[in-house]
């Protein structure tokens, strides 16, 4: 490659670049059609089909431990050079799955159709748009990009929960679905295929080295107590976060608040991730990612130290939303920029791909233990202070990150 290819591929990138741009207007469809629609799309179709809750969660349960298993083949890929391929193709086997899922008539064809989609999150969701812009810019030049994406990311919940939800109202659950595949066939497939450029994407030398010999970084990295102390902040921090969101509307509600209250807080948690990504846009833009995460890791315990102490109040359910979507809005960030800075500029589809599959993992599976947990103590006491040693888990986890990772950069 020439040199002026080779700067034109690793400048860094601006997030109002055009690249940004339409992987960012990409990332609020393929967020709003793939995640952020299944409870309003499952509500309805139990409803006509006859199913329970169980059922229908469980197809969204097994899709998500698939797309843990499949983050670290999708992220290699990527590093190899094939982001475009990989997201462009991912948004049309999505497209054509929401097709197949408004003509099923049976439990075994929705668990395939949904299990599919969610293989297929890991190929068109942050993870491979993180691994794109890496590869783009470099790993050091990935930072602007990286949170830019995230603040688009922000508002798929935003456009889509009321979209979809004009649809069902409108043609049904069945119409819906095939609106949602059309968004990924039409939109999501050609903002990826048009923005990813193969010409810009092709690594230098350096890079087909590391791509090359992913499996060694990988295998490098494996040895690094950095990475697993990584590793297990960033599970707990999923399991945490996963169960605690999938059963908040119900803990507050057996904890004595107001029903009205708990929506209205609800309802500030998704503003509260985007101004939290904003602040760190704004006032830290060059802050280390060891110093954003040490702190913003100390929300989440005590968010909900302040829910288990505090009286039943809007005020304190709204402070603690507040806290807590703050918190994870900045954590999307650190996640996607902890690989590079605290463990290896190599291979970071790769890498990260092996970071977030046991994260996927308890994703999917956390909402189903606290249930059970629940069901076993009879009461959210206990879930609750399980979500609280989880995120102290993560505290005692990230921190320790901070410091291998530190020491092994001094060395």
């Amino acid at each position: 490659m020439s040199g002026t290819a080779q700067a034109r591929a690793y400048v860094p990138l601006s997030g109002r670049s055009r690249f940004i741009t339409g992987l960012g207007m990409g990332q609020v469809c393929s967020w709003g059609s793939l995640y952020y629609s299944f409870p309003l799309i499952a509500e309805a179709m139990g409803r006509d089909m006859g199913w329970s809750k169980p059922q229908m969660y469980g197809a969204a349960t097994l899709g998500l431990v698939l797309a843990g298993l499949a983050a670290y083949p999708v992220g290699a890929a990527i590093d190899r050079g094939h982001g475009r391929l990989v997201m462009a193709a991912g948004s049309v086997c999505a497209g054509l799955l929401l097709l197949a899922w408004s003509q099923v008539e049976g439990l075994a064809a929705f668990y395939v159709c949904v299990a599919g989609i969610g293989i297929l999150q890991a190929a068109t969701l942050y993870e491979p748009a993180f691994a794109v812009v890496a590869r783009r810019s470099g790993t050091r030049g990935a930072r602007a990009g990286i949170t830019a994406l995230t603040l688009w990311g922000g508002f798929a919940s935003t456009v889509f929960i009321p979209l979809t939800q004009a649809l069902l109202d409108g043609i049904g659950w069945r119409g819906a679905l095939m609106v949602l595949g059309a968004i990924n066939l039409l939109l999501c497939a050609s903002l990826y295929a048009g923005v990813i450029d193969p010409a810009a994407d092709h690594p230098d030398q350096n890079a087909v080295k590391g791509a090359s010999g992913a499996g060694g970084v990988v295998r490098q990295v494996l040895r690094q107590p950095a990475f697993w102390a990584l590793a297990l902040a960033f599970t707990a921090y999923a399991a945490t976060f996963s169960a605690f969101t999938f059963h908040l509307y119900p803990l507050l509600v057996e904890r004595g608040f107001d029903t009205r209250a708990v929506v209205a807080a609800m309802a500030i948690i998704g503003p509260a991730q985007v101004a939290g990504r904003i602040a760190i846009w704004v006032f830290a833009p060059r802050a280390s990612v060891r110093l954003i995460g040490c702190g913003v890791v100390l929300a989440f315990p005590l968010a909900l130290l302040l829910l288990e102490a505090g009286p039943p109040s809007f005020v304190l359910v709204a402070g603690v939303a507040a806290l807590y979507g703050g918190a994870n809005g900045i954590m999307t960030i650190v996640r996607g920029l902890a690989v590079p800075e605290m463990v290896t500029r190599e291979a970071y589809g790769a890498v990260n791909g092996v970071l977030a599959a046991p994260a996927t993992l308890s994703r999917a599976l956390a909402p189903v233990g606290a249930a059970a947990l629940w069901a076993w103590s009879g009461s959210y006491d206990a879930v609750l202070l399980a979500a609280l040693g989880g995120a102290l888990v993560l505290v005692a986890g990230f921190w320790m990150a901070a410091l291998l990772s530190a020491r092994a950069a001094r060395a």
